[in-house]
């Protein structure tokens, strides 16, 4: 005779309806059964609903489902509303990184490092302008500079470097660990920040588009200029932003696309065609000079949101339809960990000080030879 779990169909709809499973998914049918209580599953069953679903298994036999929060302030908004309920794929990601940022702070502390200069030296009351120009300096993100980039990738590739010289840790997947069949939601989170003074992080949601990214590391710069950790989607389609997150959208666009250039090249449209070169000129995304356009007093609000949708969906087919596979393992592992970070555990595992079996978990690394051809993509020695 089949043994059933006597499970609550409450828990099973919840960890259902937390994994954001399509009704399109061939398991959903079998799931939705369960979770409205038509019958119960095997115990075999139930650890497979848990590891599809992502919820932990110890959580179905709870009385009533969890609450769960955001481990980091949320500064995500729709509306003038909060948003609810995490993803796992987004939990995930956020603990990841925290697991990672630890490792990197005790390494920091015991390597001497100096605390980063710059971390918390902000304030929301401080122009926009001054702070933009101190974050353009920093990272030598000049007009100049980018006059070199022939496109978005490489403007991309070299603003990452420039973030992780002066000390920052960056991380860009547009999937959960190494899993690619857990692909993150630019809708749900563009990225966050994780401050410290030793090891600052920002994490960028790699499934958005090349230019889209470039705006939100520079948003979550800020942050790390302000001393804030903050998730948050860098929205620049709506009213309601305010706080530090409204300050950080306006310190980005500032760095990006300086309203003083931007009223000398501007040539009075706001017409694809314009969007599109002064794009790239300046390297970032349509999006980002529709807002400047808008800053500049260009354009008024209705006509600008009523332009900005349009983009937005025009842009977005034009992401879908460059989603491909995640490339060879060992160029995108180092984008996806931090280059410095990656070098740093290695470093520090080869020298005894870290466990290869911790470094594997750091690494995303199956075995010591996926981790020796990391460290020699790396040119670690």
């Amino acid at each position: 005779m089949v043994e059933r779990v006597d499970v609550s169909p409450a828990l099973l709809a919840w960890a259902l309806d937390r994994s954001r499973i399509s009704d399109n998914d061939k398991r959903y049918e079998r799931f939705s059964r369960w979770a409205a209580g038509d019958e119960q599953p095997t115990f075999k069953q139930l650890e497979a609903f848990a590891n599809a679903t992502h919820a932990p298994l110890g959580y179905l036999f709870l009385n009533q489902p969890p609450v769960e929060t955001v481990p980091i302030p949320d500064f995500r908004t729709v509306g003038n509303s909060g948003v609810a309920s995490p993803s796992p794929d987004l939990l995930d990601t956020i603990y990841d990184c925290q697991m990672r940022q630890d490792w990197y702070r005790t390494y920091a502390a015991e390597q001497g490092f100096d605390p980063l200069p710059f971390v918390g030296t902000a304030t929301v009351s401080d122009p926009v302008e001054q702070v933009a120009e101190r974050i353009r300096r920093a990272i030598g993100f000049t007009m100049d500079q980018r006059a070199n980039f022939s496109n978005w990738e490489d403007a991309l590739r070299q603003l990452i470097d420039s973030v992780e010289s002066i000390g920052v840790l960056v991380m860009i997947s547009g999937i959960v660990g190494g899993n690619t069949r857990r692909k993150l939601d630019p809708e749900e989170f563009r990225g966050f920040a994780l401050t410290d003074p030793l090891s600052a992080l920002i994490f960028i949601n790699g499934s958005d588009s090349k230019s889209a990214q470039i705006f939100t590391m520079i948003h979550e710069l800020a942050h790390v200029w302000l001393g804030e950790t903050a998730l948050s989607d860098a929205q620049l389609g709506s009213n309601s932003t305010t706080g530090s997150e409204l300050w950080a959208n306006q310190v980005a666009a500032e760095v990006l696309v300086p309203i003083a250039r931007l009223r000398t090249d501007y040539r009075n449209s706001a017409d694809l065609p314009e969007l599109v070169r002064l794009a790239g000129l300046y390297k970032v995304s349509t999006l980002v000079i529709l807002k400047r356009i808008f800053d500049g007093g260009y354009l008024q609000w209705d006509d600008y949101r009523a332009r900005y949708i349009d983009e937005v969906d025009r842009v977005r087919a034009i992401v879908d339809a460059r989603q491909g596979s995640g490339g060879n393992y060992y160029n995108t592992q180092p984008l996806r960990l931090s280059r410095n970070f990656a070098r740093a555990v290695i470093v520090d595992t080869r020298e005894g000080r870290t466990l290869y079996r911790d470094a594997f978990g750091l690494l995303g690394a199956a075995k010591r030879e996926t981790f020796d051809r990391l460290a020699s993509t790396l040119g670690v020695g």
